[in-house]
């Protein structure tokens, strides 16, 4: 696995890292045991970069990981957030930011947090206060790096004027592209990292989802747009012309698309979330492809932003700079 640097400070991580999440909440029953299994695959494969959130199962995900990294947790590069609640409210205000980390603390086990992230840019609160609030866990010594999750390229530059932001994570894949402008560019100005979360369109980009039908009662694709109907048929169209570009590689969909966020630029480090070692170790191997010129065009042209069907999300939530519940 090679290394990759974030942000300005080089936080050296894994090229992949490992997004948790979907072993709480979301994609079905939990399964600790599994969950664990995959964690100690990841880190036997070189996986140095884990990602979770206070959020994810109310906490339960933070637990879970902490449990997991055991006595390696020294050995990685631990990522968590605060100030999203599973009611969908945000919480930006300096002291919930500060009881907030002592809790993932004690859920995560650990006396300090490599990469914590503001989870959502509260409307309510001067980005500048909430920044401010992380700077100072990183005074106390509780907190490495700081980054924000799904923020505005304004918001970026006002945190940025406050204390170095080491990473941003948004959504971004071929399928969702919405940062690849105003935000991407003022990112990568600013010397912030791009952390790209659902890397492979919540495993629509694997080729495996063909339908809801098999999808468990309780996982919340059922409720996406792009999964149904006639944007369902549009978008596997879109995934076939994957499938024949990665056949070209003898490699499977997942390959190319991760290949793809990969290939983007050495400050882009994707975290591609699964609860199977299959899959864990297919994604992985995504690492070894090199995209051609002539598939690099193919694949933007295939997945430019307004060829994708259907809206992100069923309803329209406004949480500070961003409309997503992730």
């Amino acid at each position: 696995m090679r290394t990759r640097f974030l942000g300005a400070p080089g936080l050296a991580v894994s090229e992949q890292g490992l997004g948790c999440m979907g072993m709480s909440m979301y994609y079905g029953p939990r399964d600790d045991t599994d969950s664990t299994a995959v964690i100690h695959r990841a880190l036997d494969l070189g996986v140095t970069f884990f990602d979770t959130a206070d959020v994810y199962g109310s906490g339960h995900n933070e637990e879970l990981v902490g449990r997991a990294l055991g006595d390696r947790r020294d050995d990685v590069v631990l990522a968590t957030k605060c100030g999203f609640q599973p009611d969908f409210s945000v919480h930006g205000d300096p002291d919930y930011i500060a009881a907030a980390c002592d809790a993932s603390l004690r859920r995560l086990n650990t006396d300090y947090i490599d990469l914590y992230y503001l989870h959502r840019v509260d409307p309510t609160i001067p980005i500048e206060e909430s920044v401010g609030a992380l700077g100072a866990l990183v005074n106390a010594g509780k907190v490495r790096h700081i980054g924000l999750s799904e923020a505005s390229a304004e918001s970026l530059r006002r945190a940025a004027a406050v204390h170095p932001i080491t990473a941003l994570q948004s959504e971004w894949s071929l399928w969702t592209r919405d940062i690849e402008s105003e935000v991407l560019t003022t990112a990568r100005e600013l010397r912030i990292g791009i952390v790209p979360y659902s890397p492979l369109g919540r495993g629509f980009l694997t080729g495996t989802v063909t339908s809801t039908d098999a999808l468990a009662e309780d996982d919340t694709r059922r409720q996406h747009p792009r999964f149904a109907g006639d944007a369902l048929d549009a978008n596997l169209r879109l995934v076939g012309q994957l499938e024949e570009i990665a056949a070209q590689y003898g490699a499977t969909p997942n390959h190319v698309a991760l290949a793809w966020v990969l290939d983007q630029g050495p400050d882009v480090v994707p975290i591609p979330g699964t609860k199977r070692i299959a899959y864990l170790e297919s994604n992985i191997a995504a690492g070894d492809i090199e995209l051609t010129d002539a598939d690099r065009s193919a694949l933007n042209e295939v997945f430019s932003p307004d060829a994708v069907s259907g809206a992100r999300y069923g309803r329209a939530h406004s949480y500070g700079d961003s409309p997503l519940p992730d």
